[in-house]
């Protein structure tokens, strides 16, 4: 079960033009609720990334072999892509209900599109003379695609990686109207509440998970592709 918040103790109902942008004695007495919302926040990212990479994968080595399906399967991720991420878990709530699942499959579904389209992106930058010499060195299809043509696709592949995590710290907020937001609760409360503290706590803290989670996987790319680096750049 996702975090629920409690009565807002220490509100007394005060319009918002009166209010304190933070009232920090309330965000001191809902610290572990704002740590165990931050954490759900987390971990429904990861999870729809990690199952975004899963199904995106197969559909890009797909592409690639048989260009005829890359049109069809980038159409079909974009047509999710373009579905209101509200629209999107209305449309799941009559076969998942207001589950967690619900959430996941729809933040797994607007991934798709920028998963697809970095990794067959990737995969075709690989030079084909480097696909030529690694054949001409008795390299099988299986050991080419893991010795050569990924690590080359690397670079493209985790940039794609970056977008979709930090996308997806955003849209994790609009599942707090299915009962499973992560911070997006926060903001939700603050909202229906007329109160300025859980919003703005929700929001800097989304944002900030957001910027960490991007310099994070930025590094990570550069330590991993350092022969992606441009010329000069440490």
């Amino acid at each position: 079960m996702p975090p629920t918040l409690p009565a807002l103790t220490g509100y007394n109902g005060a319009m918002a033009s009166q209010q304190p942008w933070v009232d920090w004695e309330w965000v001191g007495g809902h610290r572990p609720l704002i740590v165990d919302l931050a954490r759900e926040h987390l971990e429904l990212t990861v999870l729809a990334v990690a199952i975004g990479v899963a199904v995106s994968f197969p559909l890009a080595l797909a592409a690639r072999r048989w260009p005829r399906l890359y049109p069809p399967v980038l159409t079909a991720a974009g047509v999710v892509y373009a579905i209101p991420s509200l629209a999107l878990f209305s449309m799941l709530l009559p076969w998942t209900g207001l589950s967690r699942t619900t959430a996941l499959i729809g933040l797994v579904g607007y991934t798709l599109l920028i998963l697809v389209r970095n990794m067959v992106a990737g995969l075709d930058g690989v030079p084909d003379d480097v696909r030529e010499a690694a054949s001409g060195l008795g390299y099988g299809s299986a050991r080419r695609l893991v010795a050569v043509d990924l690590p080359l696709a690397l670079p493209a592949i985790l940039a794609g990686v970056r977008i979709a995590t930090v996308t997806t710290i955003g849209l994790v907020t609009v599942a707090a109207l299915i009962g499973h937001g992560g911070l997006g609760q926060l903001i939700l409360d603050g909202l229906n509440r007329d109160f300025r503290t859980p919003l703005v706590v929700g929001s800097v803290l989304s944002v900030m998970l957001a910027a960490v989670a991007d310099v994070a996987l930025l590094v990570a790319q550069r330590r991993l592709t350092p022969w992606a680096r441009p010329e000069g750049q440490a």
